[in-house]
């Protein structure tokens, strides 16, 4: 195995737990005669568990008890599903799961045949959920009563949802009038969580409580309300949005729910426009989850003026002890990482010493220095993020943001204590 990643299960745990108190540190009463419900807090594995693996994650958080478990499309959803159960964890107390991206109409049956939980928003949805269930074959534990589905707001990302109003009304008269479908939840996704202050925030605060009315005029009572990820859960400046949902959700009957999924990784955003007083709220408490590592392919000497990689970016000024690792952008390595002469790189961690990158990263190959590192041999362990080396490193460096360089890892992934 030439590249692969260790998850941590004891820190991916303790995320996991500090995001669900920091969800609950306050809370306050809706009003003097009602206490407001804990909210819970979805955990998202979709896009592979962030290039975590969701097959090794997904039973990690279903025994931290995660409740709910977000995956990108029905494929994921299934590939989670078996994951829990060869993980030995019985189906009836295995989390709900949330397709998170939408659906085409060829995965309806694997829907009803995997019970996942599909977000809706057009009429199509719901008749080909219809279809699929009135056509299901039968399961040794009995088909459910009803397909439960989650219906997305669009209250200003202009991605998924309906929009509120006329489109919106006559989608709820569709769902009231049919039985196959059940409404277990409602959410809609906030576009600038992660800034303090946010007028953007504000307005589909507004246009969601418009939605979350009209839901309740037509007769239909959601389990779940949700909206937000990690910076929501962190940004709790001025916005109070954790409040608002709790406020929002109770007299509907609803529970409240956010939706991390970075933060369970060990990272959250940078808030923006934050004034001196601090409002993170739990991005200290968060901690990588994720080492990914490979293995020194071979040893050589560079020799004053040597060109190391394409196109002779970088020069040897002096004797060089070279590592050669068999890692490049095809496995998620950015090639913005390469160093040149006049600009320094990204570096490894090898025997608890920084490896400066020089020279480009290749598709399968990169070249560090290792002339302070001794006794090194073909081999031995390298990291490439983990301690001493993170994805906000990395991001930083390549110009983009810590999602985009964990997501885009090609590699094979197995839990650590």
């Amino acid at each position: 195995m030439k590249t692969w990643i260790e998850v941590s299960e004891s820190r991916l745990t303790a995320n996991y737990n500090a995001l669900t108190r920091a969800t609950n540190r306050d809370p306050a009463p809706i009003n003097q005669s009602e206490t407001a419900p804990n909210t819970t807090v979805l955990a998202v594995v979709k896009a592979n568990a962030y290039g975590h693996g969701a097959a090794v994650c997904a039973p990690i958080l279903a025994r931290a008890a995660a409740p709910w478990l977000g995956v990108t499309d029905v494929a994921e959803g299934a590939l989670v599903r078996a994951a829990l159960t060869a993980a030995g964890i019985d189906l009836a107390r295995q989390p709900q799961i949330l397709i998170m991206c939408g659906l085409l109409q060829q995965d309806a049956p694997a829907v009803i045949h995997h019970r996942l939980t599909p977000v809706l928003w057009e009429p199509r949805h719901i008749d080909w959920l219809t279809t699929a269930f009135l056509q299901q074959d039968h399961q040794p534990d009995g088909p459910p009563a009803a397909v439960p589905v989650h219906l997305e707001i669009d209250t200003g990302m202009t991605r998924q949802g309906i929009p509120p109003g006329p489109a919106l009304n006559a989608l709820l008269r569709l769902l009231k009038s049919q039985d196959k479908l059940h409404l277990d939840g409602v959410m809609t996704h906030f576009a600038s969580s992660e800034v303090a202050g946010s007028a953007q925030t504000l307005t589909q605060r507004k246009l969601f409580e418009q939605s979350v009315t009209a839901v309740s005029a037509a007769s239909l009572r959601p389990t779940w309300l949700h909206a937000g990820n990690t910076s929501t859960v962190d940004n709790q400046g001025l916005e109070q949005n954790l409040p608002w949902l709790r406020a929002l959700a109770v007299p509907i009957g609803a529970t409240p729910m956010v939706r991390t999924g970075l933060g369970l990784y060990g990272y959250s955003l940078p808030i923006e426009n934050a004034s001196t007083t601090p409002i993170h709220d739990v991005q200290p408490q968060l901690r990588p989850v994720m080492s990914w590592k490979t293995r020194i392919l071979d040893l050589r000497t560079a020799r004053p003026g040597d060109t190391i990689g394409y196109n002779a970016t970088f020069s040897s000024s002096r004797p060089m002890q070279i590592a050669l690792l068999p890692i490049g952008y095809a496995d998620g390595l950015r090639r913005e990482l390469s160093a040149s002469n006049t600009h320094p790189g990204g570096w490894v961690i090898i025997a608890g010493h920084r490896a400066p990158i020089v020279g480009r990263i290749s598709m399968n190959l990169t070249t560090v220095d290792v002339t302070a590192i001794p006794n090194l041999s073909p081999g031995d362990e390298v990291t490439i993020l983990g301690d001493g080396i993170t994805a906000n490193d990395q991001a930083r460096l390549a110009r983009t943001i810590s999602y985009e360089i964990l997501c885009g890892i090609r590699a094979q992934s197995h839990p650590v204590a």
